[in-house]
């Protein structure tokens, strides 16, 4: 388990592609208690990454931090940017703008054509970074937290993740190229600002494209910290 930060109040660490962000046997809460050698440890989820995908995940230890970042994320003052490699060639910049539709039965989300019962609005920001044998490495910016939000808004436009087996018909033999980069929050206790970046593992689907693109990005995110 990748610890990047922890206090009495909150941990920051990589979640591993294939783990539950849920607390449930094997999911990340239950490794962080194994991690830590303590396994009555208060450790909560606030937000959640699909099951598919990596990256930095923020984590409460305690109601009252649990509490605080809940309403940082319900207020839209919790960041999360993503990075994604997309079939395609994607345009610089965007936005991305839906209306998605959850079927719980079938555990998919779908773009709904108007506003409905169980409809809701999906909205991010993009950009493209790099690109090279047709496919765009994209930075993401979420306004919104749909479940598989990024999954299908790319999808249903022509661009699939990498690694996609849900909304793509010919998967590709890679984990899913969607890697949680940077989450930003006021720490629950000190009310400091805090900003964490990680860059992805420089493997396949990650230098998918070309090596100075990937030389781009990677100076690119080091600004950024």
């Amino acid at each position: 388990m990748d610890i990047l930060f922890q206090d009495a109040s909150l941990l920051v660490c990589i979640k591993p592609a294939g783990v539950l962000s849920t607390d449930e046997p094997g999911g990340l809460p239950a490794l962080v208690r194994q991690a830590l050698g303590d396994p009555a440890a208060d450790v909560r989820t606030v937000h959640r990454l699909d099951r598919a995908v990596s990256g930095l995940i923020v984590l409460a230890r305690g109601s009252a931090a649990a509490s605080e970042l809940s309403r940082q994320i319900r207020e839209g003052a919790f960041e999360k940017e993503y990075l994604a490699v997309v079939h395609g060639e994607t345009l610089e910049r965007g936005e991305l703008r839906d209306l998605l539709r959850r079927d719980k039965a079938r555990k998919m989300t779908f773009v709904a054509d108007a506003p409905g019962k169980g409809v809701q609005e999906a909205v991010l920001d993009y950009e493209t970074i790099a690109r090279g044998q047709g496919m765009s490495l994209v930075r993401i910016r979420l306004h919104t937290g749909r479940t598989h939000q990024i999954r299908v808004q790319f999808a249903s436009r022509g661009f699939p993740l990498l690694g996609e087996r849900k909304y793509c018909g010919e998967p590709d033999d890679c984990l899913l190229a969607l890697w949680s980069h940077t989450v930003g929050f006021t720490h629950p206790a000190t009310g400091e600002r805090l900003r964490f970046v990680k860059e992805p593992p420089a493997v396949f689907p990650w230098n998918a494209c070309e090596e100075t693109d990937r030389q781009k990005m990677h100076d690119d995110l080091k600004k950024r910290q």
